[in-house]
């Protein structure tokens, strides 16, 4: 059980490398600064899945999460010149993304809840990656875990999407959601328990057939 729980965090590593071969994120916001706002659309490319995971998993209406994304993006896009590199760009941009879709929900008195996203894999599949034998059976076990967070209530479901998938530490998780990293500590260790009744109570079977 605990190996399917962690199987997001083990692509981290992964993934990071994949990352290290691109161009920055501070390159392409140095370029936009100095006049080529094609250059944004590179930053959209990136974290357009992560971004609307998050706000889909707040204002839970599939429609309305891509509008609320886009609001984000051309904010974060007309506020690009505010961003001074204290903290991770994804950071700063799912803090924008987090208070967004609070804000949207506020206007539309709506309740918050959940997301099933399996985008967490493409950069790996398309970068040929030497894990690639094993990403089906990965996936499936990912899409498992998305539906069993589907359970959780909206705050813990943020902390572990934004642990897991969205690369986020504690410290940076605290910038997002306003609190401080010893919250959001206890708040996924928590959450990471919650999500293993889950998927006992609601996914043994599916478990037993991954092994």
């Amino acid at each position: 059980m605990q190996e399917i729980i962690c199987n997001l965090y083990s692509f981290k590593g992964v993934l990071n490398k994949v990352r290290s071969i691109e161009t920055s994120d501070t390159e392409i916001i140095e370029k936009v600064i100095r006049g080529d706002k094609s250059a944004y659309a590179a930053l959209i490319s990136r974290y357009q899945n992560y971004v609307f995971s998050l706000t889909l998993r707040i204002v839970k209406n599939r429609e309305d999460a891509e509008e609320v994304a886009q609001d984000v993006f051309i904010k974060a896009f007309r506020s690009l010149t505010d961003f001074k590199g204290t903290s991770k760009f994804s950071t700063w941009l799912y803090t924008i993304a987090y208070t967004t879709s609070l804000s949207f929900l506020r206007k539309r008195k709506l309740n918050t809840c959940s997301i099933d996203n399996e985008n967490i894999f493409e950069i790996v599949i398309n970068q040929n990656s030497e894990q690639a034998s094993n990403l089906i059976e990965q996936k499936s076990r990912t899409s498992m875990v998305n539906k069993a967070i589907d359970f959780l209530n909206p705050d813990d479901a943020m902390v572990i999407s934004l642990f897991y998938k969205a690369e986020q530490s504690l410290d940076e998780i605290g910038q997002v959601m306003s609190q401080e990293p010893n919250t959001v500590k206890v708040r996924l260790h928590r959450a990471r328990k919650k999500l293993k009744e889950v998927m006992e109570t609601n996914f043994a079977q599916e478990v037993r057939d991954l092994y």
